[in-house]
């Protein structure tokens, strides 16, 4: 998904033409990335069929 991080551990990502999400979690990974907030919106995105290459919903 199309995203942005901030070293506040903000990453708001968006799945075009369907949602938006913004999470905030520290702590950060070593490219200064929130470690929980990429894991939240992964699952999210795959709960919803947001990602266009993870699992397909049926």
């Amino acid at each position: 998904l199309p995203a942005k991080s901030g070293v506040g551990g903000g990453i708001i990502a968006v799945s075009p033409g369907k949602w938006g999400i913004a999470v905030i979690s520290p702590p950060l990974d070593k490219a200064g990335n929130s470690v929980k907030a990429q894991k939240t919106i992964e699952d999210i995105s795959n709960a919803l069929g947001g990602n266009p290459y993870g699992p397909k919903m049926k």
